[in-house]
């Protein structure tokens, strides 16, 4: 069992964000809600539906996932990103391309966005599969979106850059698991949940939360540059 009693409700339209230690239950958080794992005991509900009364094939076409492990094909990195909404047009590829930060990479490529990018994205660093994977989702402007540690592979610049392109989306319902405590970042997310141990240690708005000088402002002041 690595959650223990968790209850909360991610607001329709607002970006709910899972902060905490490694192995605090967040991942775990994120794959439950898209149904990934049936649970015994377990009760979540979109618009509320119990997700386990829903086909996964269904249920997953409201959903975008951004993991750590990101899945990408021996195509170019146009086809890559359409592979996000089917019949997008190259305009709205490339649109989602910058909302991702991909065209500083891309510029470097020697066919642009036709480039072939090798089984799973060989040809590319960890950051630009990344960044590739993020595109998808945001072309595909599901009404639910998960990110786990989705930029974990980019550097603090572009995580930034492409963090507020995901906060700037509207009519999505966005869950963001991450570990980092940027507070010009922490001051956008409408709710964060503190996990600690598999339970929510903590809960409220970047400014409560740094208010009640608890758990979350011991970690968030231990994040920050001395």
């Amino acid at each position: 069992e690595v959650l223990h009693d968790v209850s909360f409700t991610a607001k329709e339209g607002e970006v709910t964000a899972l902060v905490g230690p490694s192995g605090s239950g967040k991942s775990t958080c994120a794959r439950l809600a898209a149904r990934l794992w049936n649970v015994p005991g377990v009760r979540i509900l979109v618009g509320g539906v119990d997700i386990s009364t829903v086909d996964p094939e269904v249920l997953l076409t409201d959903y975008s996932m951004v993991f750590q492990d990101v899945v990408l094909f021996d195509d170019t990195v146009m086809e890559n990103i359409r592979l996000g909404k089917r019949g997008a047009t190259d305009a709205e590829v490339i649109a989602a391309a910058r909302a991702a930060n991909c065209e500083e990479f891309v510029s470097r490529l020697p066919q642009g966005y036709d480039t072939p990018i090798g089984e799973n994205g060989a040809r590319l660093s960890g950051g630009e599969r990344q960044r590739i994977s993020i595109a998808r989702c945001l072309l595909r402007r599901t009404p639910v979106l998960l990110l786990d540690e989705a930029t974990a592979a980019l550097d603090n610049a572009t995580a930034a850059a492409v963090t507020q392109s995901i906060l700037d989306l509207t009519g999505t319902t966005r869950i963001v698991v991450t570990h980092r405590l940027e507070p010009q970042l922490m001051a956008q997310y409408d709710e964060i949940l503190v996990l600690r141990d598999g339970h929510i240690q903590e809960q409220g708005s970047f400014s409560h939360l740094m208010d009640r000088k608890g758990y979350f402002y011991s970690l968030f002041t231990l994040a920050q540059p001395a």
